[in-house]
């Protein structure tokens, strides 16, 4: 048995496999409350969720990715820090990434993005995930089992944000073999603390190095080309690596979220044969599908922000330089906000009010990315995947389900999903 007022969120592998108790522990104390371990505000209430994600002038980014890991390199003083955070700030984990950035900064890093994200572009990356779902699924049908998250989930994911970066079709075998196995944004948050300080994305900002000096130097009708000639909102021309690190980011956390979001779906159905059914018979409810996934299975499972200005949430002090901790995963199940919010409803009217991708500045900007490859994927699996059980003999019977996830206080997911289906080629 879990003692919650003593556990160490942080680094106890105890609340990995389900650490919903946990939040409701903490939401019956008070919807802002201060963990013992290392004194992180914990905020689980929706509203006071959102008010932290939008109040960018009182709360930094600078420590998204690393919680209390390392410790702050300065020692907080008076009621605004904000000039020690940027004295300090290249001290921090991933300070380089635009997850970590405030603005002016991450208002120029996020706008490299606009060159990207354009309804074409975004387009013509779906025409893409039609034809690679059905090449994916094609690698693994007959066996009419399958291990989802290797044989699909994963290069999926991977290959639909290399095609949306313009990473050329002959590099795209070199990426899955490089990454699928040692994915960036996989190391981030993990318990032991040991990748605490690296980056995840050393690889990927090499490569991407190349692409962008290349485009700049011979120009050609592509997607990178477009990205290497992008601008600031002032018209200046950012580095190299300033573009690189833009990218290299979405490609890392845009894997990451869309591999989780699309296990925990296929988890969903194979544990509900007439949630299954009511699917392959209303593809129109796909879009709503995909939303309670994202609702009950957050990809995130961690937020967090350092408040640069002394304040208030939720009634509650909030001294300047303290370690605010915000859960996706318990603002999406506040019962204030979601009638019956542990329930999987395809007739839940707020569907779309779930924090899953965030709020405010740092929102997810692939979000719509993530929602067309879950239903895209969705549409071809329930055409080609009949009858999708999960497997008994890895997860054992429906009253004694055992899984495993991915050992992180940041991301939420399955690190094996075995199920069985009826090949329908």
């Amino acid at each position: 048995m879990v003692d919650f007022d003593t556990v160490d969120y942080f680094t106890d592998p105890a609340l990995v496999p389900d650490p919903y108790p946990y939040y409701e522990h903490l939401r019956a104390q008070c919807p802002v409350v201060r963990e013992p371990n290392y004194g992180v505000l914990a905020v689980t209430g929706y509203e006071e969720t959102g008010q932290v994600l939008r109040d960018g002038e009182s709360f930094s980014s600078c420590i998204a990715v690393g919680g209390p890991f390392p410790p702050l390199p300065f020692t907080p003083e008076g009621d605004d820090i904000s000039e020690q955070i940027e004295r300090h700030r290249t001290e921090l984990p991933m300070y380089e990434h635009m997850v970590t950035m405030d603005p002016p900064q991450h208002t120029a890093a996020r706008s490299v993005l606009s060159k990207l994200l354009t309804p074409i572009r975004l387009k013509e990356n779906e025409e893409f995930m039609w034809r690679l779902a059905d090449r994916q699924l094609d690698e693994f049908l007959a066996d009419g089992t399958c291990e989802f998250v290797e044989a699909y989930a994963k290069p999926f994911s991977l290959l639909v944000i290399a095609d949306l970066l313009g990473v050329p079709e002959e590099d795209h075998d070199e990426c899955r073999a490089v990454l699928a196995g040692d994915r960036p944004g996989s190391q981030v948050g993990a318990l032991d603390h040991e990748s605490v300080g690296t980056n995840p994305l050393e690889w990927l900002d090499e490569k991407f190095s190349s692409y962008i000096t290349d485009r700049r130097a011979n120009p050609r009708d592509d997607v990178l080309t477009q990205l290497a000639q992008a601008k600031y909102p002032d018209g200046s021309t950012p580095e190299v690596i300033d573009v690189v690190r833009s990218a290299t980011f979405v490609f890392g956390a845009g894997q990451e979220t869309t591999a989780k979001l699309l296990a925990a779906s296929i988890r969903v159905l194979g544990e509900n044969p007439e949630l299954q059914r009511t699917l392959r018979e209303d593809r129109s409810l796909l879009p709503v599908f995909v939303e309670e996934a994202l609702r009950l299975h957050a990809p995130v499972k961690s937020m967090f922000r350092l408040a640069r200005k002394s304040t208030v949430v939720g009634d509650v002090p909030v001294p300047a330089g303290s370690i605010v901790m915000l859960c996706p995963g318990a603002a999406n199940r506040a019962p204030e906000r979601f009638e019956n919010p542990y329930e999987f409803r395809l007739d839940r009217a707020n569907y779309r009010e779930h924090i899953a991708f965030g709020r405010g500045a740092h929102t997810c900007p692939g979000g719509p990315l993530a929602r067309v490859e879950g239903r895209v994927s969705l549409d071809r699996i329930l055409d080609r995947m009949l009858d999708i059980e999960i497997d008994v003999d890895k997860h054992g019977p429906a009253d004694e389900r055992q899984y495993n996830f991915e050992p992180t206080f940041i991301l939420r997911g399955l690190s094996d999903l075995h199920v069985r289906f009826t090949p329908n080629p």
